[in-house]
C-alpha cells in the first residue's frame, strides 16, 4: 500500500510537462487581457481629452464634463446665485406654538441646515440665469476663492458656448498680473454666436479686492478691448495705476471708444492719481459714467477735474496734432474732388492775393467751406438741377469768398456750433448744417476731439470741454471750498449751454455731481448754489417731480 501510493503520487514526466504548459497559457492570457485593459483605457483617456468636447451651452454640465477630462477631481460647482427670501408677514404675525410635526420636521433638517451652513464656505460658482430659459447663463459670480491657471483654461472652452452671458464678477479671487493676463485673453471668446447682435455679449467685468503689484488693470480697458462696464473698487489703486488708467482713457493719438462706465471706488487715488485721469477726459468722449468715492483726492485734484468740464488750452502737442489732422483732412477732401473744380480753386488762388503767414489756415478753411456749400446744394436741390450745377464748378465762388474774409482766422466749423450759416438769420439753411454735421459724425462714428469747433483767444486754441461725462462722484474725498469753487465755476459753464427736453442728441453735460462727505459745509452758499444748479438736471428727480405732479385740469 505505502509503495502504491509512494507510486501514485509521484507525477508522471508528461504530466509535469503539460502542466507547465498550462501554466505559461494562463501567463499568456493574463497579459494579453492585461493589455487589452491598458488599451481600452488608453482609447477612453484619448476620447475623453477636454480639447474634443463639444460644449452644449449648460454650464453646469459642461465645467464638470471638462473638468473631469482634465483630471480635476475636487472642482467647485456651479450653483444658482442664492436670493434673499421675502418676509412673510402672516407668519410674522401669528404667534401660535410650534406642532409636533413641525418640531419632528426640524429636528430632521438640522443635519441638512448644519451642512448648508459650513457648505457656504465650500468654493462655488454662482450663476444667475435667464428668467424665460433656465439654462441660458446671464451672469458669473465667483466670491471668496483663488481663481488658477486651469480654471481660466476651462473657462476658455466652456464660455464661448454661453450665447446670452453679459457679466462676470470676480471678488476676492487671488488674481495675479500673469492670471489677468490669461482672464483678458478669455474676454473676446465670450462674443455673440448671431450676427445679428451688435454689441458683444460679456460687456461688464467686475475685479473688485484683488490687488496686483504692478497694477497693470489699464490692460482691460485696451483700444480693441470691448468692455463697456468696468469695475475696478477696493484694488489699492494709487497714483500710479491711476496714470495708466488716464493713459487708457485717451493719449494723444487715440482713445478708448467702448467704455462707458468706471468705477474706482475705495482706493487709493490722490492728487497726481485725479490728475491724470483728467487728462484721459481731455480727449476721450465715450466715457460718461465715473466714480472716485472713497479716495485721497483733494483741492489739486478737484481742480484738475473741474478744469475738463469748461473750456481749457490746448498743450502745444495737441495744437500740433490738430494742425497735422487737419490738414490731412484737407488733403482727403482735395483728392475727392473733380479736377476741373481743383483747377478752378487753383486759378482763384492766382488771383487772390495771399495774407502773410495764414495761407495754410486758410486753405483748411476754404476746402471745408467748399464741402459744407457743396453738400447744402447737393441736398436742397433736384437731381436734374445737380447736373445743371456740375456745369459751372465755380458757381459758389462769392459766397466762399465771403466766408474767408481778411482778418478772420478761425475755422468755419465754429459758425454751426454758434447758430450761424453762409446766410445769418436763416434758420433753414443752421438746420441743415446740423444734419449735415449728424451725418459726418455718423459715418465716422466719433469725431476725434481735435477736430472740434475751437475757440481762439490771444493766440491761445481753447477746446470746449468734455460735455460727454454724465455722472461724477466724488464723494468722502478731502476737497475744501477752494475745489468746491473750481467745480461751481464748470456747473455754471455748463448750465448757460443747457437745452431743453426737446433738444438735439448733443452732449449736455454732467447731469449728476456727487461732492458730499468732504471737507466744507454742506451748507455753504458755493455747495448750494451747485446743489439748484444741478437740481433741475437730475433726470431721477425730475422723473418723479413729474410724477409727483398733478394731472393737468381742463
Amino acid at each position: 500500500m505505502s509503495e502504491t501510493g509512494t507510486v501514485a503520487r509521484t507525477p508522471r514526466p508528461g504530466a509535469q510537462k503539460s502542466s507547465g504548459t498550462t501554466a505559461k497559457k494562463g501567463e499568456r492570457a493574463a497579459k494579453e487581457k492585461a493589455v487589452v485593459a491598458v488599451q481600452q483605457l488608453m482609447g477612453e483617456e484619448e476620447s475623453r481629452n477636454p480639447e474634443e468636447y463639444q460644449c452644449t451651452g449648460v454650464l453646469e454640465a459642461d465645467f464638470a464634463e471638462l473638468c473631469t477630462r482634465s483630471g480635476y477631481t475636487d472642482f467647485p460647482k456651479v450653483v444658482t446665485r442664492p436670493r434673499p427670501h421675502p418676509i412673510s408677514h402672516s407668519s410674522a404675525s401669528t404667534s401660535e406654538k410650534p406642532t409636533l410635526d413641525d418640531q419632528r420636521l426640524s429636528a430632521s433638517c438640522s443635519l441638512f441646515s448644519l451642512e448648508s451652513k459650513y457648505g457656504f464656505f465650500w468654493p462655488t460658482i454662482q450663476v444667475e440665469l435667464e428668467q424665460d430659459d433656465g439654462k441660458a447663463v446671464k451672469e458669473i459670480y465667483i466670491r471668496g476663492w483663488k481663481v488658477e491657471e486651469r480654471i481660466l483654461a476651462i473657462f476658455s472652452n466652456c464660455l464661448p458656448a454661453l450665447s446670452q452671458l453679459q457679466a462676470i464678477n470676480l471678488w476676492k479671487v487671488g488674481l495675479t498680473d500673469d492670471t489677468l493676463s490669461t482672464f483678458i485673453a478669455l474676454l473676446p471668446l465670450c462674443s455673440p454666436t448671431l450676427s445679428s447682435q451688435i454689441f458683444p455679449i460679456c460687456r461688464k467685468v467686475s475685479l473688485e479686492g484683488n490687488p496686483l503689484p504692478k497694477q497693470s488693470y489699464h490692460k482691460l480697458m485696451a483700444m480693441d478691448s470691448t468692455i463697456v462696464h468696468l469695475s475696478l473698487r477696493n484694488n489699492n489703486i494709487d497714483d500710479y495705476g491711476a496714470q495708466l488708467l488716464g493713459q487708457a482713457l485717451s493719449t494723444l493719438h487715440g482713445s478708448n471708444r467702448t467704455l462707458v462706465s468706471l468705477n474706482l471706488a475705495f482706493n487709493y487715488i490722490g492728487d497726481k492719481g485725479a490728475g491724470h485721469l483728467a487728462d484721459g477726459l481731455r480727449l476721450n468722449r465715450s466715457l460718461l459714467w465715473l466714480s472716485l468715492a472713497h479716495n485721497h483726492i483733494q483741492d489739486k485734484g478737484a481742480l484738475k477735474l473741474a478744469e475738463v468740464l469748461h473750456p481749457f488750452e490746448l498743450t502745444h502737442p495737441e495744437v500740433v496734432e490738430r494742425r497735422r489732422l487737419l490738414l490731412e483732412k484737407a488733403a482727403q477732401e482735395w483728392s475727392r474732388w473733380p479736377t476741373s473744380s481743383r483747377q478752378a480753386e487753383a486759378r482763384m488762388e492766382r488771383e487772390k492775393p495771399q495774407i502773410g503767414g495764414v495761407s495754410n489756415v486758410t486753405l483748411v478753411e476754404k476746402m471745408q467751406s467748399m464741402k459744407t456749400l457743396k453738400g447744402l446744394t447737393k441736398k436742397k436741390e433736384k437731381p436734374g438741377e445737380v447736373v445743371k450745377k456740375e456745369k459751372s464748378p465755380t458757381q459758389g465762388v462769392p459766397k466762399k469768398e465771403d466766408t474767408t474774409k481778411p482778418g478772420k482766422v478761425t475755422i468755419p466749423e465754429q459758425k454751426p456750433s454758434k447758430g450761424k450759416g453762409t446766410k445769418p438769420g436763416n434758420k433753414e439753411k443752421r438746420s441743415i448744417l446740423l444734419e449735415s454735421e449728424q451725418l459726418v459724425a455718423e459715418a465716422t462714428e466719433l469725431i476725434n476731439p481735435l477736430l472740434e469747433p475751437m475757440e481762439h483767444r490771444d493766440g491761445k486754441v481753447f477746446m470746449p470741454g468734455n460735455k460727454v461725462l454724465l455722472y461724477l462722484n466724488l464723494l468722502r474725498n478731502r476737497i475744501t471750498e477752494v475745489g468746491l469753487e473750481a467745480f461751481l465755476t464748470a456747473v455754471q459753464y455748463q448750465a448757460q449751454f443747457a437745452k431743453p427736453k426737446s433738444a438735439s442728441k448733443g452732449p449736455v453735460g454732467l447731469l449728476w455731481l456727487s461732492l458730499a462727505k468732504n471737507c466744507f459745509d454742506p451748507q455753504c452758499p458755493m455747495n448750494i448754489m451747485i446743489q439748484e444748479l444741478m437740481l433741475p438736471k437730475d433726470p431721477i428727480k425730475v422723473k418723479l417731480k413729474d410724477e409727483e405732479a398733478p394731472p393737468f385740469s381742463t
